[in-house]
């Protein structure tokens, strides 16, 4: 977890310059979660699709969805951090679309 946190921090911290340099008032946000929205769960990386991601996760209980394997999309703007592949274990952040569906909203490698 320390982990997570730092490297959003270090994230953070590198993209707050080329962000301050964005012109953003064109860009409608209203359909994005908020970090404190996302849920976070464990799960192991199977496969990488045009947009999607294939995760096999246990029981996510805050959303009351049990263990499987399934694809996920991934919300717009979403990559992979760099090197990750199938296999690897990581930490997905789930967020909810303007029609209640669920989407990647970030991945992290697990510690």
């Amino acid at each position: 977890m320390r982990k997570l946190v730092a490297m959003t921090l270090l994230s953070l911290t590198v993209a707050s310059g080329a962000v301050a340099q964005m012109d953003h008032t064109s860009m409608d946000h209203s359909s994005m979660p908020m970090a404190e929205d996302m849920v976070h769960a464990p799960a192991t990386l199977n496969a990488i699709g045009d947009g999607t991601i294939n995760v096999s996760h246990g029981p996510i209980a805050e959303i009351g969805w049990p263990a499987m394997t399934m694809d996920m999309p991934m919300m717009e703007g979403v990559t992979l951090p760099e090197g990750m592949q199938p296999g690897d274990e990581i930490i997905m952040m789930l967020g909810q679309d303007h029609e209640g569906m669920y989407a990647i909203g970030g991945v992290a490698a697990a510690e």
